[in-house]
């Protein structure tokens, strides 16, 4: 069959009833029934019905696709037709097709355990939830270089193998680097400082790992993170980039993804209405609310899912937390005036899911972050490249991480942020 073929939402939206047609993809669901085959065919834009009636088809050929089985593939041209009772009011009714594999009994069926699932993810990444998922995330991705394509940020590409910490020590993943010894990535951040002093405003996403054994559902061992540095930029010209970012990306993805966003049943009207400034509180602020809600909690203690589900459920727009304990982040983000805090935000998605953003203002003071790092049990030494950024040429910046799973778990309203990417890295899991 050489004819040229036509995606099936472009079918769908165009509507030629009475034009032949060619489609491609893979069974999603058959059936027949008094000498005619009702089978649905999806491609990655979307399912359409097709009918195949043994009157208009050769016996042997009308065996063949009754014999067939879900997720064979399968190239099918024939008339278009109005119909009600198919998926979106439209079918196929062939009169050519070619079976080009037939498929084994598929194994993965509704109602199997989630440990079944995931050791057969190669398969069940097909799903129709996880693909409207990874068509929403690739738009949120989309959405975010526009972002930055529009306001003179220039993407760059940073190292993955390190050989110094970013977010601390006791979360590296370490390895045998030709006889000494290196990391892999937690952030690129340090790196895209490096940048800022000859492209001033920088952007990167790469792999994060982070060797947390954190077992909730928005921890992942292996992610990705989309950073930005910028100079010239202290904490609320850092803020506002952060808000004007998420803006882009909402507006981006209930463009382009209203159809995946309806078939997850997610409540678009809480998207639309992600519109800056967001609401700030301080740290401070935040433990008077968490004690008010019965949680034991203290200054200098930090917040994990339980404490950010708590301060976010009831909101209907991300918040930002601002000036966390010096002592409960990292080395290089600016101490504040009052000595005790840090120049810093952190971006808590709302309707309980968190944060999805963490940022700061950098530190310029060599000395407070070398006994930071000394505290730390850290090898200062390591870390002379990056003072030397503060050594020439330095201006006061900051830069910001986002957590693209986390940020698409909120978007699509995923209920575990292992959905949120093709093969999850867990604890417990590193294959397929």
């Amino acid at each position: 069959m050489e004819q040229d073929y036509t995606h099936i939402k472009d079918l769908l939206n165009l509507k030629e009833v009475g034009t032949v047609k060619s489609i491609r993809g893979w069974i999603w669901r058959i059936r027949s029934s008094g000498g005619v085959v009702f089978a649905i065919i999806r491609d990655s834009t979307g399912i359409i019905q097709v009918t195949v009636s043994k009157k208009n088809i050769d016996e042997k050929k009308y065996n063949e696709i009754e014999k067939a089985l879900v997720e064979s593939s399968i190239e099918v041209t024939g008339t278009l037709y109005e119909d009600k009772r198919a998926p979106n009011g439209l079918e196929i009714h062939v009169t050519n097709f070619n079976l080009v594999h037939k498929a084994e009994n598929f194994p993965i069926f509704k109602d199997q355990n989630e440990a079944f699932l995931l050791d057969n993810r190669h398969l069940t990444i097909r799903s129709t939830d996880l693909t409207n998922i990874f068509k929403i995330k690739s738009t949120i991705l989309k959405g975010a270089k526009k972002y930055f394509d529009d306001n003179l940020f220039f993407e760059v590409t940073p190292p993955i193998i390190t050989g110094n910490a970013c977010e601390g020590g006791a979360t590296l993943f370490s390895f045998d680097y030709f006889g000494n010894k290196a990391y892999l990535s937690q952030s690129a951040q340090l790196y895209l400082e490096s940048l800022i002093y000859s492209l001033e405003n920088v952007w990167s996403i790469t792999p994060s790992f982070r060797a947390e054994k954190s077992r909730t559902r928005r921890h992942l061992t292996e992610f990705w993170i989309l950073e930005a540095e910028e100079a010239w930029t202290p904490l609320a010209k850092n803020i506002k980039i952060q808000e004007d970012l998420m803006t882009t990306i909402c507006e981006t993805v209930i463009k382009e993804r209203a159809n995946e966003l309806e078939q997850l049943h997610r409540d678009i009207e809480i998207l639309k209405n992600i519109n800056p400034p967001f609401r700030k509180i301080k740290y401070e602020k935040a433990i008077q609310i968490l004690s008010d809600k019965g949680f034991d909690i203290h200054w200098g203690d930090d917040f994990g899912a339980e404490e950010e589900h708590a301060l976010t459920i009831d909101e209907q727009e991300p918040i930002f937390v601002t000036h966390y304990p010096a002592e409960i982040k990292a080395f290089y983000m600016k101490l504040s005036d009052d000595g005790k805090t840090v120049e810093n935000a952190d971006l808590l998605a709302p309707e309980g899911f968190g944060e999805i953003i963490g940022g700061s203002e950098r530190s310029n003071d060599i000395e407070y972050m070398k006994k930071r790092l000394i505290n730390e049990n850290a090898d200062v030494s390591k870390y002379d490249w990056y003072f030397d950024l503060r050594r020439f040429g330095n201006v006061t910046h900051s830069g910001f991480g986002v957590g693209v799973e986390r940020v698409t778990r909120w978007i699509a309203k995923a209920e575990h942020i292992r959905d949120t990417i093709p093969y999850p890295r867990t604890t417990n899991r590193y294959t397929p």
